[in-house]
């Protein structure tokens, strides 16, 4: 970690069942300084490898297990493979824009992919209030790349703004349509970030026991953080 985080003050979960890995138990180290929630903080957090949930910022610290790596992308160096230019010219009549908000319907959209998509998982049954407080915090940019075919909304992924880099943050999408759209969100999370020449693109955990994970690997140039360096 670098020099100017080494005194921050820590505080650590209870273990728990892992959301990933289901036999195993997870905790995450908390951050307790409020000082540190700043956009140009948590830049650096995330270089070391933290993440946010609402206004909490936090890092993996299980016990027993290292399995999650923070994974990013370095946007000069993004190179696209044949199924990700398959997937945007599948979708070549799709538009994305990016929005302060969340337009009006995006609780219908939201319930039937948590419904359909994660009806086992911690956010089932959706709540609008705990989602909002999930995704939303007052010190960062958040923005909201709403993706549209034609007027239609198809996905919204929440995406955290900073100086030199962007973080996804959390994807959802019509879960009826026939397109990766969890590739096709980070794919168009690249295209901003180009357009707004950020160095990185953050990616969240990386863990490769969890097959939904894995399409993050999938793109060009990735580095992950193993033991506080990033490799790739």
């Amino acid at each position: 970690m670098s020099s100017d985080l080494q005194q921050i003050r820590i505080g650590l979960t209870d273990n728990h069942a892992c959301s990933y890995l289901p036999h195993l138990q997870e905790r995450v180290a908390v951050t307790l300084d409020e000082h540190m929630h700043t956009s140009d903080n948590y830049e650096v957090l995330l270089a070391n490898g933290f993440r946010r949930s609402g206004a909490t910022i936090y890092k993996p610290h299980c016990d027993n297990c290292s399995a999650c790596h923070a994974i990013r992308l370095s946007i000069p160096e993004v190179k696209f493979s044949k199924s990700q230019r398959r997937i945007l010219n599948k979708a070549k009549a799709f538009r994305w824009e990016l929005k302060d908000v969340m337009d009006d319907n995006w609780f219908d959209l939201y319930s039937r992919y948590i419904t359909v998509r994660h009806r086992s998982g911690t956010m089932y049954p959706p709540k609008k209030e705990e989602f909002l407080q999930f995704s939303k915090n007052e010190w960062l940019a958040t923005k909201f790349m709403h993706i549209y075919d034609d007027s239609q909304l198809v996905g919204i992924a929440i995406t955290d703004v900073m100086s030199h880099c962007t973080s996804a943050f959390y994807t959802f999408f019509d879960p009826d349509i026939d397109i990766s759209m969890g590739t096709l969100g980070v794919l168009f999370q690249i295209q901003h970030a180009q357009k707004e020449q950020k160095q990185w693109l953050y990616l969240g955990y990386q863990i490769d026991e969890c097959p939904a994970m894995n399409y993050k690997v999938r793109f060009q140039r990735h580095q992950r953080l193993v033991n506080q360096r990033w490799q790739g």
